[in-house]
Parts: structure tokens; sequence; C-alpha cells
């Protein structure tokens, strides 16, 4: 048993502490996975559910930070039996979000690990029922895990691990996520990740006399019927399959694929941050110069963005683009993002406008 403890040990502290790390190093994205879990359980459960939703970040950065911290307490084993329990009560909620996407699949991809590991519904359930077995063995079982350091070590080393990982989540905030998962990440070609990498393969699901059967090629058995039909290779289809830029005049996708774009992306003008407008006013007007074209691309009605273009003096064309999409690209509103011919070659925060030196160096790269 004492093996069994040791094991559960490790592997729950370093398990919490790569999962706090995942989530803390893309906050936004953290953030907007609770405002799904919000938005669904003000419509499932309760309406106050709703009025969570200006606190995602808080909640996304204090979560995150939480799992860090109480993973290098567990390590150190400080505490032990108050940061298993805190370890328990934290699991039991995982576990009910979990469940509750799987059984009723409400939010599909539960950001377990944000966007660097995929898991689905119930692969996120099934993981968080591990965890909690885990973790009440350590419960039961923690006479054979002694303290590894002095209590006034273990508090200061807990406190410092608390004030590091709430840092480094509001940096990111800040900037950008320190690690970028997604598609759009620089270096990459949105117009390949379009494209399927490999044919996809089906199979299907039939049922014939209560029973199901997979087959590859669809059986010429009449007797059978036909259920479902699931891709075998779903990692060969395209990457990326949702992104479109269009305005009243039609679909315009090619076109920004093309060239040097400089591509200013307004989420939402209701909320977008206005600190940083005249950095990239100076921007967008040295990119003219240089042949790099500048656009907008927001998901925000024509009327709203009007009225944001004159207050911001943003005198650049406009398009729509789906709005989940759009914070799938870049975190930060407004961000900027810097295509050649398609590639990604530079992303950034509004805090962080670059000078067009940066943006030509990077387009000569």
């Amino acid at each position: 048993m004492k093996y069994i403890s040791k094991f559960c040990w490790l592997f729950v502290g370093v398990l919490f502490i790569f999962s706090g790390l995942i989530k803390i190093n893309d906050p936004v994205g953290t953030a907007i996975k609770l405002e799904e879990y919000f938005e669904v359980f003000s419509v499932d459960i309760a309406p106050f559910f709703k009025s969570l939703e200006p606190f995602a970040l808080f909640f996304s950065i204090f979560l995150s930070a939480l799992e860090i911290v109480l993973g290098v307490a567990l390590l150190i084993r400080w505490k032990l039996k108050e940061v298993l329990v805190a370890l328990l009560v934290m699991i039991v909620f995982f576990t009910f979000l979990t469940f509750y996407s799987a059984y009723f699949n409400k939010v599909t991809d539960c950001g377990c690990f944000g966007d660097a590991i995929k898991l689905t519904p119930w692969e996120s359930f099934t993981k968080d029922i591990v965890l909690l077995i885990m973790i009440l063995v350590l419960l039961f079982t923690r006479k054979y895990l002694e303290p590894l350091v002095r209590p006034t070590v273990g508090a200061t080393v807990t406190a410092l691990t608390a004030i590091l990982s709430v840092g480094i989540g509001w940096y990111a905030y800040e900037h950008l996520p320190y690690v970028d998962f997604r598609a759009y990440k620089v270096g990459n070609n949105i117009p390949s990740l379009m494209q399927a990498s490999a044919p996809l393969r089906y199979k299907y699901i039939m049922t014939k006399n209560g029973e199901e059967q997979e087959f590859e090629e669809y059986p010429t058995d009449q007797s059978y019927t036909f259920k479902q039909m699931v891709a075998i290779n779903p990692e060969d289809g395209p990457k990326i399959t949702d992104f479109n830029v269009w305005n009243d005049q039609g679909d315009f996708t090619q076109e920004v694929l093309s060239g040097k774009k400089l591509i200013i992306i307004v989420h939402n003008v209701a909320k977008a941050d206005k600190d940083n407008l005249d950095d990239i006013n100076e921007l967008v007007k040295a990119a003219e110069k240089q042949g790099i074209t500048p656009l907008v691309v927001t998901s925000s009605s024509g009327q709203d963005f009007e009225v944001f273009r004159h207050e911001a003096n943003l005198a650049v064309p406009y398009f729509y683009g789906d709005g989940t999409v759009l914070k799938t690209i870049i975190r930060s509103n407004p961000g900027i993002l810097l295509l050649q011919d398609g590639t990604v070659k530079g992303k950034w925060h509004h805090n962080d406008t670059p000078e067009i030196d940066e943006v030509q160096e990077l387009l000569a790269g």
C-alpha cells in the first residue's frame, strides 16, 4: 500500500501542476470555456449563473493558479490533510462539470488541458474519476507520506507558487499566451490547414437483431439498419474548418489569404480596449506606405462597427468574421494578425503593437 500511495501522490501532484500550467498559459481561453458553462447552467440549472460571466477571467486565473498551488503543496507534502481535502473538493467539482458535458452533450470540450490536449467529454470524465479515486486513496494512506520540508519552508514555497502563478496568468492576459497551441499560431499556413492531409475514411455502424456491427464498406445485406457513419481517421481532416471573411458584397476569404495583410481583429466593439488605438493607427498608416494591406475583421454588426471606427479614427476597410473563430485566432481585443499569402507571420496583443520595422522584418524572413 505504501508504494501505491506514493505513486498516487506523484501522479496527482504532477497532473494538477501540468493542468494548471496549461490553463494559466491561456487564461482568456479558459475564461471563454467557463463562460460556456455559465451560459449552459443559466438555462439548465438556475439563471444566476449568467451573472457570473463577467467574472470568468477572475475564476480562470484563480482556479488555474489553485491547481498549481495545490499540486506543489502536495508534492512537498505541506499540510497534507488540508491539501488533500481541497483537492477532493476541486476534483468533485471538475467531475460534475465533465459528467454534465458528457451526459447532456452540452459543452463538448471541457478545456481540462486547454488547447494542448483535446479530450472527449467521456474521456475527461474518466480522467476525473481516476483522479478522484487516487485522492481518496491518498486521504486514507497519508500516514505513508511524511512531510518533505519544514512547515515554514512549505508555507513559503506555497505562497511564492501562488504569487508566481497569478503573475504568470495576468501577464498572459495582458499580452498573449506564452505557448500557442491553436491552428492559427505563428508559422502555420491557414489555406493548407483548411485542406485534409489525407482522404477521410469512414466506417458504418449498423444494427441487426438489436446488435451493433461495424463495416468499412456499406453492407449489401438489406437486413442491416444504418445507425451512423464515423470517420476512421479524423486526425487527417482539415485542422481549420470555419475560417471565413465576408462583407455585404460577398465572400473575401481568398483575398484575405493572398498577399501581405495586416489584420486588426476586433472581437466585439462593446468590449474592445481603446487604450492602444493610437499605436494601431500609426501602424496601419505605416503599413499602407510599405504596400501592406491593412483591414479589420470584426464579429460586431456594421452599424456598431461604424460608430467604433469613427471614434477610433480607424480608416480601413472592414469585414466580418465569426466571433468564436476570431477569439480562437487571437486572445486580444483588439489584436493584430500579420499574414503573407495565408501564412501567419506575426500576432500581437494591442499592448504590444509593433513598429513597422518589426513587421517588415517578419515579412522578409
